[in-house]
């Protein structure tokens, strides 16, 4: 699909169809300093029987800058409303969505807002809360978002620098901290910056139990990002899930494992 052709939702979002256009939908989003990029790895993979739909949240890779209104976007159903927009332009049905990270969520809320639209949801790295509270295991105390966020927005460059080598979780892979890096370099700072207030200080815990469609669990050993417990809490909540536990580390299968996670959600979709 040229960008000639694109809609103003299609436009905003710097979506890219590709692969068989008669094959299912199926819908790759992105993480949280990421872009449609990420999963240049993976979605070769599918395109042969699949129609692939990547996109960009606003603010993020070729997106529309000028559309990020700061009130839409101060929750995780800004975002979700965005991916249903996405679907009704292209009437697309039995979706399968793909979610990495923040997106995982954003899934959801768009699968549990319309259900009609999605076919089964795969949800990679999942986290509906990053905050431990109440016996929920989360990862991070309060005062640990804190001053991540507070070190986000004093220094967002360096922030990055530091973080993306710790959330991809590949030491001996120096290139895929680097490749993150980069990544989070190339987003707006001030929009990154409240993008991560809004993914990190959400709680979707409660929005679990209202998914309906058939989902997959993808969860990375050593996940400092959305460690097992997590994982296992997602599965547990939303009805009829299965779990598959990867044998990638990190928090970036996308980047450092594509063939053992495309392979997993092949054998989930058949």
């Amino acid at each position: 699909m040229s960008t000639d052709q694109l809609s103003p939702v299609l436009s905003r979002n710097n979506v890219t169809v590709t692969g068989n256009p008669t094959g299912r939908p199926i819908v790759f989003a992105h993480g949280f300093g990421c872009s449609s990029e990420m999963w240049h790895k993976v979605t070769p993979h599918f395109e042969a029987d699949y129609r692939v739909i990547r996109f960009d949240h606003v603010g993020a890779g070729g997106s529309d800058l000028g559309a990020y209104d700061r009130g839409k976007y101060d929750s995780l159903h800004g975002y979700a409303d965005d991916v249903l927009e996405i679907l009704d332009d292209l009437d697309l049905s039995d979706v399968v969505f793909v979610g990495h990270s923040v997106s995982a969520m954003i899934g959801v809320l768009a699968a549990t807002h319309n259900p009609a639209r999605f076919g089964a949801l795969v949800l990679v790295g999942p986290s509906p809360r990053y905050v431990n509270a109440d016996g929920y295991i989360g990862g991070f105390e309060q005062e640990d978002i804190d001053s991540l966020l507070d070190a986000l927005d004093a220094n967002y460059l360096g922030w990055s620098a530091t973080m993306a080598p710790l959330i991809m979780g590949n030491p001996s892979e120096p290139e895929l901290g680097d490749s993150l890096t980069a990544s989070f370099c190339s987003t707006d700072p001030t929009i990154a910056s409240h993008f991560a207030r809004v993914t990190f200080l959400s709680d979707n815990r409660r929005d679990l139990a209202r998914v309906t469609t058939p989902t997959l669990v993808l969860q990375c050993r050593d996940d400092i990002i959305a460690p097992l417990p997590v994982g296992q809490f997602v599965h547990a909540s939303i009805p009829g899930s299965s779990l598959v536990l990867l044998n990638a580390t990190g928090h970036c299968p996308n980047l450092s494992a594509p063939d053992e996670l495309t392979a997993e959600i092949r054998a989930f979709l058949q």
